[in-house]
């Protein structure tokens, strides 16, 4: 049977994708992305685990993001499970570019809680794109658990998603400004003050809420 020219041109763009030359390899997958072809997927999905470069990895996002999310979304979830960090993080940055809520149920609290940094502020991100409106309280609360975690782009990543929930969050945030651990407060407080105030930056609405929490609260 005669393979028709569009199907060994994809093909062949598809063989590319391990090329050496990263030029090559996202010239690849604008094409693979460009005649979607669900045999691809597979294959696409694995490359995004292994890929190094960032603008090849988002080129392979938008090439999954053309498939059916029928045959992108159980795959991508499979990935979740991976042993590696870079499976796992381009596996939730894709499922968010593709926002099926489909897979909401794959966004556990050990992935919201993941040992990786960068994978855990990718599946908080994710989490806000896919869950539904009843689920947002209970995910306020779980993310709520990782004020006070990491550097300071960590923590603007956590702030970030707990400010994107909008009103769900106003409990766990009010709770969290009162928790033991003074990290926690400080990054609860913060996160207030750039809710309230979008344009002060977190770094100023940290500095504020380290002097709140150093004056025990009078300062609020």
């Amino acid at each position: 049977m005669t393979v028709p020219q569009e199907k060994t041109t994809t093909m062949r763009a598809f063989g590319a994708l391990a090329h050496a030359d990263a030029s090559v390899r996202l010239q690849a997958a604008l094409a693979v992305g460009t005649a979607p072809d669900p045999a691809f997927v597979g294959g696409l999905v694995e490359r995004c685990a292994v890929e190094p470069e960032f603008s090849v990895r988002e080129m392979l996002t938008w090439a999954l993001t053309r498939h059916a999310p029928s045959v992108t979304v159980p795959r991508l979830v499979g990935e979740l499970r991976s042993d590696r960090a870079r499976a796992r993080g381009q596996a939730l940055h894709t499922l968010s570019k593709i926002g099926d809520r489909r897979a909401w149920p794959a966004i556990t609290p050990a992935l919201l809680a993941d040992a990786d940094d960068e994978v855990a502020r990718t599946a908080w991100r994710t989490a806000v794109v896919l869950a539904p409106a009843c689920e947002r309280p209970r995910l306020a609360v779980e993310l709520a658990k990782h004020l006070g975690r990491g550097d300071r782009a960590t923590q603007l990543s956590l702030s970030r998603a707990l400010i994107a929930l909008g009103e769900a969050v106003r409990p766990a945030l009010e709770a969290a400004t009162t928790a033991p651990d003074p990290r926690v407060r400080t990054h609860a407080l913060a996160t207030e003050q750039l809710w309230q105030d979008p344009e002060a930056g977190f770094e100023l609405a940290i500095e504020e809420a380290k002097r709140v929490v150093a004056l025990g609260g009078e300062g609020r």
